[in-house]
């Protein structure tokens, strides 16, 4: 076990003692390996929100393991539970918006599966993969096409994260296995207790539907296992989808934000009909523009960006008062029929323009937009870049992502809402609006600041916790919800 920390302040768990945390840890790195247990400083510089002015998180962790088996986790949650000592379990860690690696309990041991990232089966006559809690979207990715396999995988937008992990935090990617949050199936899972489990007909011993068919006979357990502490994930079944014979990207355009709810309208209807079988993305100005340039190249006030100079950014990038990507899969005249068809319903609203083109399989790795990269289930980097909005490379935000009914009278007082609380608490207004299914949206507001600028960091983080609480009384709940807010949430 690497030497302790010894600086004034050592993170320790609530209701333990400085020698209690050391006796765990001493048990653990006993049961499974010194090699596999860190307390040092530098081992845990990574396992904190990394958008928290430098130096003033009190979200820490007082060690960190890293196991390389089931056995292995079975152990430390069994010590962890003789000595008291929570546990906070992490894939990646690289959901920054929402606190990136740190616990969410002060002093907890992280669980690191960085060393647990094998991509364990890929079967191409039932298309699915499983895969433990390590693997990344790269990791998942690389071994489909390592094996020549003609399958895709559902990605998230920026690919550096845990396919586990961003599953049963109700994750949202894009392919149409991702309606729903549709495409996990079968959870083998190491209970409070030390115990295993695995979820649907994989209770049942040497079954072969574990990742086929999600439930069993009697009550399903798997959704007990996502955004809780009933459990922890140590091998996860995920489908795949067929390689279509066309994809096609498209990009809707809308200039007059007064039509916004309109075009709400007609997606749910294109949704609720099949013709748009996948998770569109429909974003503001500012949300698109922060993928592509920073705040700075436009404008260097204090105070939320006026309307004037997000008309310019609309018209200099092309990008409209909102921009909707979203795409169309399968036999080429069934995709040609349902580009007409779409294109038809969203140009009848005033100031919309629909485009796109078709590609052939050889060219989907190479696309130059990353966003058609992403929803052909080629995971990158490059959206990333949204980060530096405010603040540049030191740039950060805090995400508030509450879900409403997918209609224009909701969508239009929730952003009439949530952009008067932007604008009134200083902060540019960036909102994404990614639909759950055909009925309902998470409503994604990025609420961007420089991390070097103390006050701006604190003033965002609670214009976040007044969002949450004003949209609780008006019953909207979070999809997800930040570590330093998620008890509000709750």
């Amino acid at each position: 076990m690497t030497d302790a920390i010894t600086e004034t302040g050592r993170p320790v768990p609530p209701g333990l003692t400085e020698a209690d945390l050391d006796r765990a840890l001493a048990a653990i790195a006993g049961a499974i390996g010194d090699d596999k247990v860190a307390i040092d400083a530098e081992s845990l510089v990574d396992f904190q929100d990394p958008f928290q002015f430098p130096g003033s998180s009190t979200s820490v962790p007082s060690g960190v393991v890293s196991p390389t088996s089931t056995q292995d986790v079975q152990a430390v949650v069994r010590i962890a539970n003789e000595y008291r000592v929570p546990v906070w379990p992490i894939s990646r860690g690289k959901n920054n918006g929402y606190g990136g690696a740190a616990p969410q309990v002060r002093g907890s041991l992280m669980l690191s599966f960085r060393n647990m990232n094998k991509v364990l089966e890929i079967n191409d006559e039932l298309g699915y993969a499983i895969v433990e809690p390590g693997v990344s979207w790269f990791d998942l990715y690389d071994a489909i096409k390592a094996g020549g396999h003609n399958l895709l995988a559902s990605v998230v937008d920026i690919g550096w994260g845990g396919v586990v992990s961003s599953t049963l935090e109700h994750g949202l990617t894009y392919l149409p296995y991702s309606i729903d949050q549709a495409s996990h199936c079968g959870f083998e899972v190491v209970l409070p207790n030390g115990d295993l489990l695995r979820t649907g007909s994989g209770a049942m011993d040497n079954n072969p539907t574990w990742p086929l068919y999600k439930r069993g006979l009697g009550p399903t357990s798997t959704e007990l296992f996502m955004q809780s502490n009933y459990g922890i994930v140590t091998k996860m079944g995920y489908w795949l989808m067929p390689k279509p014979e066309a994809y096609m990207p498209l990009w809707l355009q809308l200039w007059d934000d007064s039509q916004m709810p309109a075009v709400v309208d007609a997606l749910r209807e294109l949704m609720l009909n099949g013709t748009i079988a996948m998770r569109p993305q429909f974003s503001n100005t500012l949300c698109m523009a922060s993928m592509l340039t920073a705040r700075a190249d436009w404008y260097d006030g204090t105070g939320a960006m006026p309307e004037e100079v997000i008309d310019k950014i609309a018209k200099e990038l092309g990008l409209g008062r909102w921009q909707m990507r979203f795409a169309l899969y399968g036999d080429e005249a069934v995709v040609d029929h349902n580009f007409a068809k779409l294109k038809r319903r969203f140009e009848s609203i005033p100031t919309v323009s629909v485009d796109g083109n078709k590609y052939a399989a050889d060219e989907w790795e190479t696309l130059p937009n990353p966003h058609e990269r992403v929803q052909i289930g080629v995971p990158c980097l490059d959206l990333y870049k949204m980060a530096g909005w405010s603040g540049g490379a030191e740039g950060g935000h805090v995400d508030f992502s509450p879900v409403i009914p997918l209609t224009a009278g909701h969508v239009r007082a929730a952003q009439d809402l949530f952009s008067k609380m932007c604008t009134d608490a200083g902060f540019d207004y960036l909102v994404g609006m990614l639909p759950i299914n055909a009925r309902a949206t998470a409503c994604v507001n990025i609420i961007p600041f420089d991390t070097k600028n103390e006050t701006q960091v604190e003033a965002a983080y609670a214009h976040a916790k007044r969002m949450v609480a004003t949209a609780g009384k008006l019953g909207y709940g979070e999809y997800r919800a930040h570590l330093s807010f998620m008890d509000l949430a709750a």
